[in-house]
């Protein structure tokens, strides 16, 4: 039963929909509106079942408005998930259903581009729906494709945590080993290099993972390596749940940063990464550079200087809940949590 499911956190609401038409099966789930509507992206994937399918959106949707509360956003949290395997491509007939699968919220959710959508989608999408974000704008505009903007709030948070557990204050010499070559983790990776940071890169795509490191001066391995790199810092830039029993075990790092969404597969993965002696940054506080941005576009609250200078942000956040943690003897995770659930009002 959906309330019995280990993952429902008192949704405000989970929406199920289904269009034989245009081949759209998808969940749209809702977890907060206290601060406003809910926003958060929508990805389109292959899911081994349903039941997958309806953890990803209620996990990325509690984590939704963890990370808009935390960064002072006035919007609540929701996500949004099309299953994408046995039903036929993402058409614009697909995506327009979508559309006008939001739009019958009426508001509620509003949503922008994740993992395999783009800002071209939103295009077609917003001709069904008004509720929607990160579509194309022009030069010095907030909005469009929020991965530049979540790479930059990577980056600042991966040199919060550099600074707080190693003591120091550039990259010059740090050894980062990067889990994920997309639009995000592409470009933590370039901004790592340019800063002086020594890469060992991996990614699905061997292939992309040659070439970044062909490019960037980096190492590459195979993605199931990249977990056992003996580094500085290892961040995660690919899908979920990537810190559990035996990954943590096998980690060779000082420290766990990157823009992954749900990276502790379970609550008591905070506490095993913490008895590691590694600090870990929540994902949900280094990763929101990209809904700062989507947000501002949607609000109309700014253009591209202000949502750069909200995203900088990100990294004294970080280093007061890394103080905090320190302080309390607490979990990263956990201090950031009690922070965010305050916030809404949980």
């Amino acid at each position: 039963m959906l309330f019995d499911a280990p993952d429902f956190d008192a949704h405000e609401g989970v929406h199920f929909f289904d269009d034989p038409a245009s081949g759209l099966k998808a969940i749209i789930a809702v977890h907060s509106t206290h601060r406003g509507p809910a926003a958060g992206g929508c990805r389109w994937w292959t899911y081994v079942d349903d039941e997958a399918a309806l953890t990803d959106a209620l996990r990325l949707s509690r984590g939704m408005s963890y990370k808009n509360a935390m960064a002072g956003l006035a919007v609540g949290g929701g996500k949004g998930v099309i299953l994408k395997a046995g039903y036929g491509p993402k058409s614009e007939a697909l995506l327009e259903a979508f559309g006008a699968a939001i739009d019958s919220l009426g508001g509620k959710y509003v949503t922008a581009e994740d993992v395999g959508m783009s800002d071209a989608d939103m295009t077609v999408i917003s001709r069904k729906t008004k509720f929607v974000s990160g579509l194309p704008v022009s030069g010095g505009a907030a909005g469009g494709n929020p991965g530049p903007s979540t790479a930059q709030g990577i980056f600042l948070g991966i040199r919060a945590a550099v600074r707080h557990k190693l003591g120091k204050s550039d990259f010059a010499g740090v050894h980062v080993a990067i889990q994920g070559l997309g639009s995000v983790g592409g470009g933590v990776a370039e901004r790592l290099a340019a800063a002086g940071a020594r890469l060992t890169v991996a990614d699905i795509d061997e292939a992309r993972a040659a070439r970044m490191a062909a490019s960037l001066g980096a190492t590459h391995v195979a993605v199931e390596d990249i977990t056992r790199v003996s580094a500085d810092v290892f961040s995660p830039n690919a899908l979920g749940a990537v810190l559990d029993a035996d990954t943590i075990a096998n980690l060779d790092v000082a420290i766990v940063a990157g823009a992954a969404n749900n990276q502790l597969a379970t609550p008591a993965d905070g506490a095993r990464v913490k008895a590691r002696g590694i600090l870990y940054a929540p994902d949900y506080v280094i990763n929101a550079g990209g809904i700062i941005n989507v947000v501002a576009e949607y609000l109309g609250d700014g253009d591209a200087d202000a949502v750069a200078s909200r995203i900088a942000e990100i990294e004294p956040r970080l280093a007061a809940i890394f103080a905090e943690a320190d302080a309390s003897g607490r979990t990263t995770d956990a201090v950031a949590d009690a922070m965010a659930r305050k916030l809404i009002g949980r």
